[in-house]
């Protein structure tokens, strides 16, 4: 019976062995930085890397551009506003008298002779859905 008993220990460490030797060569294959899964893992790591430094110089514009609009806006904004100060006050100064120069003018009528200016207003819906 002990022999028996050392025969199956011998054949189960004999066995357990080759198991050992079966998966030592694939950990071999599998870490190889060459051709295996190591190498997989090299390149997505340096590839992280680069995207890691393309995302933070993209960050870097981004932030650049948005500070430069802000600016633009902010002097924009304060155009407009001189802009209709000045237009306002157009509209305090008196009407100029039209007076006719050369001799083509002089053989117009006086109502051909002066400017019109027509200003028609926009209906207060189309006002409305511009804001």
């Amino acid at each position: 019976m002990d022999l028996i008993a050392d025969i199956l220990l011998v054949a189960g460490s004999f066995g357990a062995a080759v198991y050992c030797a079966v998966l030592a060569t694939r950990l071999k294959r599998f870490t190889t930085l060459e051709s295996g899964m190591g190498g997989a893992i090299a390149v997505l790591s340096a590839q992280v890397d680069e995207m890691t430094a393309a995302l933070e110089s993209a960050r870097g514009a981004a932030n650049g551009s948005a500070e430069s609009l802000e600016a633009l806006t902010a002097r924009g904004e304060a155009v407009a506003k001189r802009l209709e100060l000045l237009v306002a006050a157009l509209h305090d100064l008196p009407e100029p008298e039209a007076k006719p120069s050369g001799p083509a003018a002089e053989d117009l009528p006086e109502a051909e002779r002066r400017l019109r200016f027509v200003r028609r207003r926009t209906a207060r819906d189309a006002l409305e859905a511009a804001e």
